[in-house]
């Protein structure tokens, strides 16, 4: 593992240049360039909110920045699970002419979702700043720790997804359509304790997409770190996917060439 972490790293220029070939022909002649990856957790969050706070009992200061940043982290999980299973594919002229890691790929549609990630998490933390303020700014230190831990979570959803795309063409629409289930298990737009007497909050309970989520919105909205009960289980899911993403690569990988 070593070694092969050694060889993403010294290929880095490679997939770097990858990504801003991307995000730059993504972008090419656009007015709003990447502003158009906000506008629509921007949008969702407006109409959510002229409903949903009566529903909830909440008021709209407090709302907005929660669901924002609920929509902000499905968008980024859901869009890198979804354009991951295409990035073998999209890969195929250069897995074909250069002998680089396999894992390059699905970090390039990782690193592609992380950039705008990014940017609507900044738009997050402005919101909730002119809204409601920081009671205590020093545990958005505790982001940093979140964000890695998030970031190895989809790095593993993207490169098994794309192998299983390979050996299993239906894997797109099988996730679009689980993912779309999934996100009414996952609290983005209520919270948990709006469920609490429903049979359902077991369920949600168990969603191992919430507590990576509460690293996010626990220093943000309340001014705390997350517990360590949701670090160590979003941890430990994290490192799970990073186990069978290495596993997968290792036993598929050179396999893979037939496939495509």
């Amino acid at each position: 593992m070593r070694d092969y972490l050694r060889a993403i790293w010294r290929s880095r220029h490679f997939w770097l240049s990858l990504v801003k070939i991307d995000l730059r022909n993504r972008y090419r002649r656009s007015v709003l360039g990447i502003g158009w990856s906000l506008l629509h957790p921007i949008v969702t969050t407006v109409i959510y909110c002229m409903v949903f706070p009566t529903i909830f009992h909440l008021s709209v200061h407090s709302y907005a920045p929660f669901l924002l940043a609920g929509l902000v982290f499905w968008s980024y999980v859901s869009g890198v699970a979804i354009s991951g299973s295409q990035c073998l594919y999209q890969a195929e002229g250069y897995i074909r002419q250069y002998p680089a890691p396999m894992a390059i790929y699905p970090l390039r549609a990782t690193l592609g979702g992380t950039v705008h990630f990014l940017f609507a998490l900044a738009v997050v933390l402005g919101l909730q700043l002119v809204v409601n303020g920081f009671s205590h700014p020093l545990a958005l230190l505790s982001l940093f720790p979140a964000l890695v831990i998030i970031f190895l979570m989809v790095w593993s959803m993207s490169t098994l997804t794309g192998f299983s795309h390979v050996f299993f063409p239906d894997t797109q629409h099988l996730v679009e359509d689980g993912l779309q289930i999934l996100f009414f298990a996952t609290p983005i737009i209520y919270k948990l304790s709006a469920i609490q007497a429903s049979p359902l909050y077991r369920f949600v309970k168990f969603n191992p997409l919430v507590y990576p989520l509460d690293l996010l919105r626990s220093p943000i909205l309340d001014g705390h770190a997350a517990s360590p009960a949701s670090f160590g289980i979003a941890a430990a899911f994290s490192a799970m996917l990073f186990t069978g993403a290495a596993f997968t690569l290792g036993g598929l990988q050179k396999k893979l060439i037939f496939y495509l």
